[in-house]
């Protein structure tokens, strides 16, 4: 008799029905029922179903073209799909930062194990990656790594010293000879003779080379500390790693771009993504802000370095609802491309809400005002909240999501929304979850369209 494994609602919630077991396959666990078994939802079954279903585990996904659908509640999964079926974009679903999981209250296991069931209940047999993102030290490396992460965005912006883009000549050679040569395994002359003069993103002075050395070599100490650690863990085995220098004061000119590829490759680090600081506003939940000419002269020149230096991806962080420079990044990266996303599948979900259950989300909606001005530190946002829309009609909160400050406040503030009205914002959705996928769909239309093959 042949096994079959499927997703059933139950009153005590969704398990995974195996039918014509006998007994139960290795490593599953369950309650009889009649002929077949009840398992609960959890990371043990999580674990067999990888291990029993390959397709439900992720896997490197290497220079191909990529979307990143960050998931902040753990049932996003099933709207990401029905998005990424149209299209040749491969998709990241188990993917979120150590930051949003702290806020959250998840774990990357959690992470993971929502990506798997949320496959396995779309039958999505295509493959999909993941991403442990913005990872800062080792420790978060090796609980992502236990979980089964085969992706790893590094983030050595604690290193970067921001006061060195604009620091006085005398300040910057003091700074210069104090760099950790030792652990950056060179020397001040040998950086010196390697950058100065001509290159491939122009001619670099000297103390274009003293900046960019002093903001940036430290942090690429940290990284190539953190991927020989990464590497260590795989023992040879495949895996995606990126590097992220994004969330800097000020932007990646195309000479530090050169500089963080090089030094990066010089140090033995293999990666295949980097994501420079662009130039203009990427804040959170809003469209691009900032002059578009600027935007695709300096871009255009950043995807000639990944594609001359690498090949390797240029990964758009805060990549969500920029809609109006999608087609200059398509235009110019090509297939070696990441789009990486996260708060605003959050917003979709509270879209939901808002036209599910107008007194929820108007409660949800004042807490979240309220707790702006301490949420947003984290946060490159500009959201005033006093310009929200007051006294709406039900019909008319959906429309929120359409709005620039709305958007901000609703999006930075999910982790103390999540502390005060988890349990009724995820009865709705669970009430709800087609609607859900639905209204992600339509969203993730939007992002993933202009980097579709024509």
């Amino acid at each position: 008799m042949t096994t079959t494994l499927t997703l059933i609602r139950t009153d005590a919630g969704d398990r995974l029905c195996i039918e014509g077991a006998g007994d139960l396959p290795a490593g599953f666990h369950g309650e009889p029922h009649g002929s077949a078994y009840l398992c609960p939802l959890d990371a043990p079954n999580a674990a067999a179903l990888r291990r029993a279903l390959p397709w439900t585990a992720p896997v490197p996904v290497g220079l191909k073209k990529s979307f990143g659908c960050g998931d902040r509640l753990g049932i996003a999964t099933p709207g990401h799909v029905l998005a990424v079926r149209a299209g040749d974009m491969f998709p990241v679903f188990a993917q979120q930062s150590i930051r949003e999981m702290e806020r959250a209250r998840r774990t990357p296991q959690d992470v993971m194990d929502d990506a798997t069931w949320g496959v396995f209940r779309m039958d999505y047999q295509s493959g999909f990656g993941s991403d442990a993102d913005h990872l800062k030290n080792t420790d978060v490396i090796d609980r992502c790594f236990a979980a089964g992460f085969t992706g790893y965005t590094l983030d050595p912006g604690d290193h970067v010293d921001n006061a060195a883009h604009t620091d006085r000549r005398d300040a910057l050679v003091e700074k210069y000879a104090a760099l950790p040569w030792d652990r950056l395994d060179t020397s001040p002359e040998a950086v010196k003779r390697a950058y100065t003069g001509s290159s491939p993103a122009g001619a670099i002075t000297e103390e274009m080379l003293l900046r960019a050395a002093c903001k940036y070599a430290p942090a690429l100490a940290a990284a190539a500390h953190m991927a020989r650690h990464i590497a260590a863990r795989f023992g040879g085995a495949p895996y995606d790693l990126e590097v992220s220098v994004d969330e800097t004061e000020t932007p990646t000119s195309p000479a530090e771009h050169y500089f963080i590829a090089a030094e990066l490759k010089r140090m033995g680090v293999t990666f295949h993504g980097l994501a420079p600081r662009f130039v203009g506003r990427f804040e959170k939940g809003v469209d691009y802000i900032g002059d578009l000419g600027v935007f695709e002269a300096e871009f255009a020149v950043h995807a000639r370095l990944a594609r001359e230096l690498g090949p390797y991806k240029l990964s758009i962080h805060s990549g969500s609802d920029k809609f109006s420079i999608y087609p200059i990044i398509a235009k110019h990266c090509g297939e070696w491309v990441h789009v990486k996303t996260a708060g605003t599948s959050w917003l979709e979900a509270l879209r939901v809400a808002a036209m599910f259950d107008a007194p929820l989300f108007r409660a949800v909606l004042a807490f979240a005002m309220a707790r702006y001005p301490q949420d947003k530190a984290t946060y490159h946002v500009s959201a005033d909240a006093a310009k929200v829309p007051a006294d709406l009609p039900d019909d008319q909160l959906p429309a929120l999501f359409d709005q620039f400050d709305a958007r901000q406040v609703l999006h930075v503030t999910y982790g103390s929304v999540l502390d005060e009205y988890h349990d009724a914002l995820f009865a709705v959705w669970r009430a709800h979850p087609d609607a859900y996928a639905e209204v992600l769909k339509k969203h993730f239309d939007k992002h993933i369209g202009p980097f579709i093959a024509r």
